[in-house]
């Protein structure tokens, strides 16, 4: 089979975006053959971790938890990124890409930070009154599958409510559920395909889609709005959650945005 007559027919920068992300997941599998976890180097953590580098910012956008994760992702970006960019052009799309995958991890970031503030006020609040009750409610709350070591601990603070041992292990405990929390790697280029999403929806509205499921088609204006109520209502339905929902609202607000912005500033759009 020749692929090359394939491969001729992608725009440039959506083929090496494509190229890019799949040389990086064949080499996170052979480094970690090798004992080298690469998404510890270039997946984005929380500003606040130990483990965050700036370089994070943009590195993450390339790397990927899995072949189906790249897969569905290099999928949209080849199916709507090359309509994008073969009207736009390179160099616009290009901007958009990165502007969307920015946007993205902007938003999902502040998320994150609020989730982190409110765990820090939980702390403080049980530094000024410790109890098992506020600890089980914030192991509850934010380590909903705590191990069973942890759960017979809280237990045995109930059974025993003036040790006061166990006043500083509830605190260690509350700090490591908080670092647990900051050093969540976040991987993807979900931001940045959402957002070329959003531009195919906005530039080409009455377009048909076809799902896969169900599989019936839907304009893809209709499709957009669906989707990115869908991420609205899963995140703040599923906080904490392994799916960066937030981020992907990121990519499609900003992509709105800055289309907006390039409608107002450019007498021909595309």
């Amino acid at each position: 089979m020749n692929y090359r007559p394939f491969m001729n027919t992608i725009p440039p920068v959506v083929k090496n975006l494509i190229i890019i992300n799949v040389l990086l997941l064949l080499a996170t599998w052979v480094l970690q053959s090798r004992g080298v976890n690469l998404v510890e180097h270039l997946g984005m953590f929380y500003p606040g971790s130990e483990k965050f580098r700036l370089h994070q910012v943009i590195t993450h956008m390339f790397m990927h938890g899995g072949l189906t994760h790249l897969f569905f992702n290099m999928f949209a970006l080849w199916m709507f990124g090359r309509v994008l960019e073969s009207i736009w052009g390179s160099r616009r799309f290009l901007i958009y890409y990165f502007v969307t995958g920015l946007g993205a991890v902007a938003l999902h970031t502040f998320v994150m930070h609020l989730e982190i503030s409110s765990i820090q006020s939980s702390m403080e609040a049980f530094r000024n009154t410790p109890s098992p009750e506020l600890l089980e409610q914030f192991v509850n709350r934010n380590l909903p599958n705590a191990s069973p070591q942890i759960r017979d601990f809280i237990m045995s603070w109930h059974n025993h409510p003036s040790d006061a041992g166990h006043v500083s292990e509830g605190i260690n405990l509350m700090d490591r559920i908080l670092r647990l929390k900051m050093d969540i790697p976040t991987v993807g280029a979900s931001g940045a395909v959402f957002g070329v999403l959003l531009a195919f929806g906005v530039l080409f509205p009455n377009t048909q889609l076809m799902l896969l499921f169900p599989p019936i088609p839907i304009k893809a204006k209709y499709f957009v709005i669906g989707y990115g109520l869908v991420e609205l209502y899963l995140g703040f339905s599923q906080p904490g959650s392994q799916v960066a929902h937030f981020a992907h609202l990121g990519g499609m607000v900003f992509g709105y945005l800055l289309i907006k912005y390039w409608n107002k500033t450019t007498k021909h759009f595309y």
